[in-house]
């Protein structure tokens, strides 16, 4: 068995963003030469999420939409006092989710219809990381 890791980097022109991150995680794959096993994808930040969904831009407005009424951005919370502001971001990650671990098969990955992986970003305008490890062979 082998592992591949590489790391990719986002820097969003918004504090709440939706990237599909599929393609990059794809050409992520494609470098590690795995055919068969599992592929990890990870927020590296506690103010964002990777998730899996549909590609279409009216369920991004809807998760938008969805997220803060869940968790408005002007509530008081207790972690704003300590000086923060971004409490918000920190249960929307929460409700989102830290990673997703996909199947390898034939050197692709393997998803049900209309599956694609997102970066879910909620505290953005600024460098953050996921982490895209294979494991197989």
């Amino acid at each position: 068995m082998k592992s591949y890791t590489e790391y990719l980097a986002f820097n969003t022109k918004n504090k709440i963003e939706f990237v599909n991150i599929t393609s990059k995680v794809e050409e992520v794959l494609k470098k590690s030469g795995i055919k068969e096993g599992l592929c990890l994808v990870n927020a590296m930040h506690i103010t964002a999420s990777v998730f899996i969904n549909d590609e279409e831009e009216g369920l991004r407005a809807d998760f938008r939409e969805w997220l803060e009424k869940l968790v408005p951005q002007n509530k008081e919370y207790q972690h704003n006092l300590t000086g923060e502001d971004n409490a918000h971001a920190h249960l929307k990650r929460t409700v989102m989710g830290r990673e997703v671990v996909i199947a390898v098969t034939g050197g692709q990955l393997d998803f049900g219809p209309w599956e694609q992986i997102f970066y879910g970003e909620f505290d953005g305008k600024r460098a953050k990381r996921v982490l895209v490890k294979v494991i197989g062979g």
